[in-house]
């Protein structure tokens, strides 16, 4: 059913809860996740300086990298992982990446906010949702949701 499942990152803890549904699904399916990661390029649009943009663009796909690189990290030994970062709007990065490169499913985070709050800050995720051409999967991520792991002991079995 699956062969290609799109995984968008912000290198958040938070996309760990849809990192979870996404690698159990390509297991069960033998799919391919295929990680994105996108450069949202207002963030740096308004400066001027072409070596100060220069340098802020590298930082930011250096951040892509280590994002997209934890995505592989994470995943289970027996899922194949693809690791794309690309530079845009991200709701239309990610409809552009889910319809280029054929995949059957995306899998997004979503914080579940409501009222004000997603009036003024937009939803990535809630605009995916609107324009992809595949099936959209959405993971309720909350900050609360996420346990430190506490650091565990050996076990030493005899």
């Amino acid at each position: 059913m699956y062969d290609s499942i799109l995984v968008p990152t912000d290198g958040s803890r938070e996309v760990e809860r849809a990192l979870e549904h996404a690698f159990g699904l390509a297991n069960r399916h033998n799919a391919t996740i295929r990680t994105l990661y996108v450069i949202n390029a207002a963030s740096y649009g308004g400066l001027q300086l072409e070596t100060a943009l220069e340098g802020i663009a590298n930082a930011l796909h250096g951040e892509g990298k280590a994002a997209v690189d934890r995505v592989e990290e994470l995943a289970p030994t027996d899922v194949t992982v693809e690791t794309t970062v690309r530079k845009g709007a991200p709701s239309q990065v990610i409809v552009d990446e889910a319809e280029t490169t054929a995949c059957d499913l995306v899998v997004m985070g979503t914080h579940g906010r409501g009222g004000i709050d997603r009036l003024l800050l937009g939803s990535v995720t809630e605009r995916v949702v609107r324009r992809s051409p595949v099936p959209v999967l959405t993971v309720q991520v909350e900050r609360d949701d996420i346990e430190e792991v506490p650091e565990r002991s050996p076990v030493v079995i005899e």
